[in-house]
C-alpha cells in the first residue's frame, strides 16, 4: 500500500492531463470523522487505536496552460504546456498518544510535452519539482521540503476511446533519484450515458448520465492524496494521506461561458495516514499501514476553460 501512496502523492500535476485548452480546477472536500486503525499483515484482524479518530478538509487548485500546441490529422497533439497545483489539507486529529500531522501544503510546478509517435503510439513526458511541506508557513520550508520529479509514458490508442500506456516516473524523496512505474489508462463512452476511467494523476473512474448540454450527473470512484517530508524523533520521514472516496457527481456547465460547477457527495471508504522512514525498506514495509475508517465524504468545485 505504501508504494502506490508515495507514488501517488509525490506525481501531482507534474504528469499533467492532455489539455487542449488554458484550464484553471478549484475543489474543495471534507471528509467526517472516523476511528483511526491499525491493519496487520497476515490474517489477523485491524486493531483500533484506543479512541483515537479524525477528519479533513482538502482545498486544492490546479492550473494548466499549453505554450505551443499543433493537431495531427488524428487530432492528437504535439504540445508544450506548463501546470501548477497546489493543495493545503487540514487535519482535525483528535485523542491520538503518538503525535500526528495536523497540515500539510503541496505545490507543483512543472513543464510537460505531448507527442504522436506515430497512427498508434504517443509519448507523454514531464519534468518539475514540488513542495511537501507539514505547513503553510513559508518562513518553515527548507529544501528538504522539496521534491523534485519527472517521467515519461508511452501511449498506445488501441482505439479513439481507449488509451493504455506505460513508463517510468522519477523522484528525489528519499534524497536521491528513484525510479516507480508509471501507469496511464484513459477510456471513455461519449453519448447520453458514458463512462470514464482515468488513470494519470490519481483514480478517477465514472459512469455518467447526461440530462441536456449543460447537466450531467454521474456515480464516480476517485482516488487522491497528499505527502509532506519532515523530521521525527531525529529521522526524516514521510507523512503520507491519501483517500478512496465514492459517491454521486453533478456537474452544471453555465452556457458559452467556460465555467463548471461540481460536487460530490458520497464516502470516504478507506484513508491512510501515517509515517514512514525515508528509506526504500521504510516506504515498501508492511508494518505502517494506519488507516481512518468509513466516513462521509461531501466536495464542491469550479472548473473553468479560458476562451469559451
Amino acid at each position: 500500500m505504501k508504494s502506490i501512496s508515495l507514488l501517488l502523492a509525490v506525481l501531482g500535476v507534474l504528469l499533467c492531463q492532455e489539455s487542449k485548452a488554458q484550464q484553471l480546477t478549484l475543489k474543495t472536500e471534507y471528509l467526517g470523522s472516523s476511528g483511526y486503525y491499525f491493519l496487520p499483515s497476515g490474517d489477523e484482524a485491524r486493531e483500533k487505536i484506543g479512541d483515537a479518530k479524525g477528519s479533513a478538509v482538502v482545498y486544492q487548485g490546479v492550473f494548466s496552460m499549453p505554450l505551443s500546441m499543433k493537431l495531427d490529422e488524428n487530432n492528437r497533439p504535439t504540445a508544450w504546456g506548463i501546470g501548477l497545483g497546489g493543495s493545503y489539507s487540514s487535519l482535525n486529529n483528535k485523542h491520538f498518544e503518538d503525535v500526528m500531522v495536523s497540515e500539510i501544503m503541496n505545490l507543483q510546478v512543472g513543464i510537460y510535452h505531448l507527442r504522436p509517435l506515430n497512427d498508434k503510439w504517443s509519448m507523454r513526458a514531464s519534468l518539475g519539482a514540488g513542495v511537501l511541506a507539514p505547513s503553510p508557513d513559508f518562513s518553515k520550508i527548507r529544501f528538504k521540503h522539496v521534491l523534485g520529479s519527472g517521467g515519461v509514458v508511452f501511449i498506445r490508442h488501441l482505439k479513439p476511446n481507449l488509451s493504455i500506456g506505460g513508463g517510468v516516473a522519477i523522484n528525489s524523496s528519499l534524497g536521491y533519484p528513484m525510479i516507480f512505474p508509471a501507469v496511464y489508462l484513459n477510456w471513455n463512452l461519449d453519448g447520453k450515458f458514458d463512462a470514464n476511467i482515468e488513470l494519470a494523476d490519481g483514480l478517477d473512474v465514472s459512469a455518467s448520465y447526461g440530462f441536456n448540454n449543460n447537466f450531467k450527473l454521474s456515480y464516480a470512484l476517485e482516488m487522491n492524496g497528499q505527502a509532506a517530508l519532515l523530521e521525527k524523533d531525529g529521522k526524516d520521514v514521510i507523512f503520507s494521506h491519501q483517500y478512496i472516496v465514492t459517491g454521486f457527481r453533478p456537474e452544471y456547465k453555465l452556457d458559452n461561458s467556460g465555467l463548471s460547477i461540481t460536487a460530490m457527495a458520497g464516502l470516504n471508504l478507506f484513508r491512510p495516514a501515517s509515517y514512514s522512514e525515508l528509506t526504500l525498506k521504510g516506504v515498501f514495509a508492511g508494518d505502517n499501514d494506519y488507516y481512518f475508517s468509513v466516513s462521509p465524504y461531501i466536495s464542491i468545485g469550479l472548473k473553468y476553460n479560458f476562451g469559451k
